[in-house]
């Protein structure tokens, strides 16, 4: 170590009469690496001081059986200070016919070759950022060096392991055994969908909405829960600061009904003095509202609402003539004061001369009568409640669409739950949570 600080002195010294000043940016840089290569150094003498973790000429494999020890093998492991070897006793079970290496397990570097700490860091660039770039701010801000496929299956595991973490708190939820620690005002329960890229082979089969009929994308559903305790000056609803949790996945309604539901249970829907469920016009989620929050109040997102009367308007007087402008703002009004049934006597009002049009606004006319009551905003309003589902609609964004819908992009529908699962975790603010449940297990 000594040698080392007195080269990086020298090369400091070096640089300062070549350049006549310090040149900080590489100075430091070179500090680090140095420093990283010591504290790697002394790393590796505190992970091999056991002399290899003996534990004598037979242990225990795990599956019942004896392993006999055969001998002492290295591994080459990546640390977030520089790579290490690592010493370890060998056995061997006859019956399992398996190797056996206890000190794997207690450092947990099990079938890897990269440390906590650095599957760590990749899981975290995995789930925020494409691959590629991840390995680059590894790279550049840590100084860890790795493969971007590396990358890419370190966070697939991950997100695959805090997904059995949440099934069993998801369980233990469902059980009755969980107890919100203090009662909830208002409990707001969003619920979205949004398509996400996929290989061919898992669309195969399944019906797409372009030209050439076949499916590209599959339904992420995802959904979070918050609260609201407080109003605003001008009487708006304050959502409560850090208490959104997101879940999602690639499944069907009935699997996703059970995973937003346990999250609620978690969150204290039990001791909520009101429940809330937001949603769009989507049949499913509505379908999740009565089976799981029977009893709760049910909201159209305001803005899907109003993007509907808006193609109405479009489709029918056209985007800018001022007869389409007068039609919208009036059916906005009307909306806004909870009058859904003339938004719907407005609809059904319209003759439109084309026969896809009229189809549309037919549609639009049921779907306004299919959530009328959905659609009391005045009324909402009126008891300080949200009507907007921005908050989950921001999750979707951020969760899926800036994660797994860039350009280039598909995935399969493991790969992409286990990104999902990460995502949301770290969005969750749980991150921290995970890996101490995870160091526990």
């Amino acid at each position: 170590m000594e040698k080392e600080v007195k080269r990086i002195i020298r090369r400091v010294f070096q640089d300062m009469e070549r350049l006549g000043h310090v040149d900080l940016e590489a100075s430091e840089m070179a500090i680090r690496a140095s420093s990283h290569q010591m504290g790697g150094s002394l790393l590796e003498k505190l992970l091999n001081a056991d002399g290899g973790g003996y534990r004598g000429a037979r242990t225990q494999c795990g599956k019942g059986h004896r392993a006999e020890f055969i001998e002492y093998r290295n591994k080459q492991l990546l640390t977030a200070l520089s790579p290490v070897k690592v010493k370890r006793a060998y056995h061997h079970c006859e019956q399992c016919q398996e190797g056996v290496i206890p000190k794997d397990h207690n450092l947990d570097i099990v079938n890897t070759s990269f440390s906590p700490g650095v599957r760590r860091m990749m899981g975290q660039v995995g789930g925020k950022e494409p691959f590629e770039e991840g390995r680059r701010d590894l790279e550049n801000l840590a100084g860890v060096w790795v493969k971007t496929k590396a990358v890419e299956r370190v966070s697939q595991t991950i997100g695959k392991q805090i997904e059995t973490v949440f099934q069993a708190e998801r369980e233990l939820a469902l059980s009755g055994k969980v107890v919100p620690l203090k009662a909830v005002p208002k409990l707001y329960i969003a619920i979205d969908g949004t398509g996400v890229p996929m290989v061919a082979r898992e669309t195969e089969g399944r019906k797409g909405k372009d030209e050439t009929g076949k499916a590209k994308t599959r339904e992420a559903k995802l959904g979070c829960v918050f609260t609201q305790t407080e109003l605003d000056d001008h009487q708006r609803p304050v959502r409560d600061e850090h208490s959104t949790t997101y879940v999602g996945a690639i499944e069907t309604a009935e699997a996703f009904g059970t995973r937003i539901y346990a999250e609620a249970i978690r969150r204290g829907v039990s001791r909520a003095a009101q429940v809330v469920v937001l949603g769009d016009g989507a049949r499913w989620i509505w379908g999740i509202a009565e089976e799981h929050f029977y009893g709760a109040i049910q909201i159209v997102d305001l803005y899907h609402a109003r993007e509907h009367l808006a193609l109405m308007a479009k489709l029918v007087y056209g985007a800018s003539a001022i007869k389409s402008k007068a039609w919208l703002e009036a059916r906005r009004e009307q909306l806004d004061a909870a009058d859904v049934e003339a938004v719907i006597a407005s609809l059904r009002r319209l003759r439109p001369s084309h026969t896809k049009v009229q189809e549309a606004v037919r549609t639009a006319a049921d779907y306004f009568h299919t959530n009328a009551e959905r659609m009391r905003y005045a009324d909402f309003r009126k008891q300080g409640l949200f009507v907007g589902s921005g908050v989950v609609e921001a999750g979707c964004k951020t969760i899926c669409g800036q994660r797994l819908k860039q350009s280039g992009m598909h995935w399969t529908v493991r790969g992409a739950n286990a990104i999902i699962a990460l995502r949301c975790c770290q969005l969750s603010a749980r991150w921290e949570e995970f890996w101490e449940a995870r160091a526990l297990g």
